[in-house]
């Protein structure tokens, strides 16, 4: 090998260490005692004891929490892909003015931080008894989704030729006909990317769940949260249901990983 090739090399093996290293510090000290992770958390485990993964599928009540995250994440990707999608094309092939503005105002509108509309959005559905529902929780990521989901899709529809579907019109189908015959189905490479994207986003969060959801319906993450008290925290068992939360998600991204790329390069904005 060449130098560069060399230092290009370890820089990479570098790289790949410190995003590993965290996810390998959690299944390590998922297989340990709390004393053992306070004492050396680098250390490889004695042995390796399940305790702490029945202990967290027991306090977690694994099985109703992965059913909310997974019923949660579902059907708000569906959503996710269905609307932005029909918005998009919208945009695109109608020409009106409101529809360029309509597609700045959402551009500019993933600017906002989520953190800055919290307090009122609390304050506001709380009061018309929105919240504390999954219903609800799908509503509010359809909402916050939308942005970035019609972004993609209007970079995407934008490049594909506008011959096949004048062809589907003169041979008598309508609008709605043309875009889920013709169009929706050259849309499969961004449609995996943006259902794989919206699947991270909403089954690793935390924040919104946590405000919409309380005692029923709770998602994996706001789950792993009862592992800290306010003056003990149970570390092994935490460890353990942290693996538990992330096991289906990586699961699914190491099936799908390769769709991310494509979809990207293919829905690349063209001038």
């Amino acid at each position: 090998m060449k130098p560069k090739q060399i230092v290009t090399f370890l820089i990479a093996l570098l790289v790949a260490f410190i995003y590993i290293f965290p996810f390998w510090l959690i299944l390590n000290n998922s297989f340990k005692a709390k004393l053992a992770i306070l004492q050396s958390p680098i250390s490889l485990p004695d042995n390796f004891n399940l305790k702490n993964f029945i202990d967290a599928f027991t306090r977690m009540n694994y099985p109703h929490a992965l059913m909310n995250s997974l019923v949660i994440t579902v059907i708000s990707g569906i959503i996710l892909i269905v609307f932005p999608s029909m918005l998009a094309y919208y945009l695109l092939r109608f020409n009106y003015r409101a529809n360029k503005i309509i597609f700045v105002l959402l551009v500019m509108s993933m600017i906002i931080p989520f953190q800055a509309l919290m307090i009122p959005f609390v304050s506001i559905y709380g009061v018309l008894g929105l919240l504390n529902s999954r219903i609800a929780l799908v509503y509010f990521y359809l909402g916050f989704g939308v942005a970035l989901s019609t972004f993609m899709y209007h970079g995407f529809i934008k490049t594909l030729p506008i011959a096949l579907e004048e062809s589907a019109f003169i041979d008598g189908a309508n609008r709605f006909q043309i875009f889920w015959y013709v169009v929706f189905p050259m849309l499969q490479p961004i449609t995996a990317t943006i259902a794989i994207l919206n699947a991270l986003w909403i089954w690793n969060d935390f924040l919104l769940p946590s405000l919409v959801l309380f005692l029923t319906a709770r998602t994996l993450p706001l789950s792993t949260y009862s592992f800290f008290g306010q003056f003990t925290s149970n570390y092994g068992v935490a460890m353990a249901g942290l693996v538990l939360s992330i096991t289906p998600i990586v699961i699914f991204y190491l099936v799908m990983q390769r769709n991310i790329i494509s979809g990207i390069t293919d829905g690349a904005v063209k001038g």
